[in-house]
């Protein structure tokens, strides 16, 4: 008697699971209406974000000098400091290793002070438009 009342319970109890389950599913959809022209500031943003010379930014350039010594310069600036991008920038006659695109002068500073543990000669500027 004992089990047949067991196995009554279980069997209750796993139907009432079922049903529970199904029964607080819910389901809906979610409509955004937002004005069109925010998608087009949007992708203006992104195309002013891609072009980093028209903007008034701050750099650090790391080296100037010979291509071969510009490019070790890279790699070894890239090995130690992987927040920020290096790049090579050729003004005659000097290959330069610029960092950063910083927007205010304290951003650069903070760069400027670990960096300068690796590279001393590094120096903080504005680029020429």
């Amino acid at each position: 008697m004992k089990s047949l009342n067991l196995k009554i319970s279980a069997l209750g109890l796993i139907a009432f699971m079922s049903v529970s389950t199904y029964s607080f599913a819910q389901q809906g959809s979610i409509v955004v209406n937002q004005d069109k022209k925010i998608a087009t500031l949007l992708e203006a943003k992104k195309e002013m974000n891609k072009n980093e010379v028209d903007s008034d930014r701050y750099k650090i350039q790391i080296y100037s000098g010979n291509r071969s010594t510009a490019e070790a310069s890279q790699k070894e600036f890239n090995s130690n400091f992987s927040d920020w991008k290096a790049t090579i920038e050729y003004e005659t006659p000097n290959f330069k290793i610029w960092a950063g695109n910083y927007r205010t002068r304290l951003e650069a500073d903070r760069a400027l002070k670990k960096i300068k543990n690796k590279f001393p000669a590094a120096f903080i500027f504005k680029p020429k438009k």
